[in-house]
């Protein structure tokens, strides 16, 4: 899809402003099937729902998705039970949007499509 699951999560300590709307729509071309959604808490953030068959294979793929955002240092929200996963990816040090949220986003859609 893109060269963003070749890169690495550059941690974020709030010495950036986030991506604008224009930032996010051309970086949103690179990663699969992620909704883009705004609130007041967060800003702009990621999200995406992935079906499974049963509980085991939807807690195998959240287990993965830990193991990434542990060796990212990118940590997402993520909630799971029986056939579901959803995770929800954004910069909390600028309540927005930066390259790493894309990243972290193009490296769970490898593990998905596994």
């Amino acid at each position: 899809m893109s060269d963003l699951a070749n890169k690495k999560c550059t941690p974020c300590e709030g010495n950036i402003p986030p991506f604008s709307a224009d930032e996010i729509h051309k970086y949103l071309k690179k990663v699969d099937g992620w909704e883009v959604l705004e609130d007041k808490i967060d800003g702009f953030h990621l999200l995406k729902s992935f079906k499974f068959d049963n509980f085991l294979k939807s807690q195998e793929f959240v287990n993965k998705v830990g193991e990434i955002a542990e060796s990212e240092g990118h940590h997402p929200d993520l909630w799971f039970g029986w056939g579901y996963a959803r995770i929800k990816i954004f910069t909390h040090a600028i309540k927005g949007l930066a390259e790493s949220d894309f990243i972290l986003a193009a490296k769970i859609d490898q593990i998905s499509n596994v």
